[in-house]
């Protein structure tokens, strides 16, 4: 079975327990570590992640998985919020992080520049709108983003 399918079919056994707890699921990561895997499962909720609701999300996917077994070999889960610099991969996520700062890098670059970083103004269908300093806008379609991540503010 393909890492795709694992994390997939992870997902859809552990959404709804993880939703019992009053969580949502962010992400699902899945590769080797040696000769096991490595399941790493990253939880939200809207008042911040604590240490307790990780030892829980991970007692209650752990037993979620031994009853369906969607990994044929050993693995090591880890359950974790994912941090203050969580990256954006969906228009969802940009959506959700509207008017917070992030850090764009495009595959292609915008007007000789390829990095940015500024305040999602807006998330539409098919990219989003950057207020950078000096009250420039610049506007990234989703497919030319390579990697974006929330700005830590202090």
């Amino acid at each position: 079975m393909n890492t795709d399918k694992i994390k997939n079919k992870v997902l859809e056994i552990i959404e709804p327990v993880i939703k019992s707890l009053g969580l949502a699921v962010d992400r699902v990561e899945f590769g080797k570590m040696g000769r096991k895997g490595l399941l790493r499962v990253f939880i939200e909720k809207e008042s911040g992640v604590t240490i307790d609701d990780c030892e829980r999300a991970s007692r209650e996917i752990e037993a979620a998985l031994d009853v369906e077994d969607p990994i044929p070999y050993s693995y090591v889960l880890e359950v974790s919020s994912p941090g203050l610099d969580r990256p954006l991969a969906s228009p969802a996520d940009f959506r959700k992080h509207t008017g917070k700062t992030v850090r764009v890098v495009t595959h292609e670059p915008i007007d000789r520049q390829s990095f940015f970083t500024g305040i999602i103004s807006e998330a539409g269908d098919d990219g989003i709108s950057l207020l950078l300093p000096k009250d420039k806008t610049v506007v990234i379609p989703y497919k030319n983003i390579s990697k974006a991540r929330l700005e830590v503010e202090i």
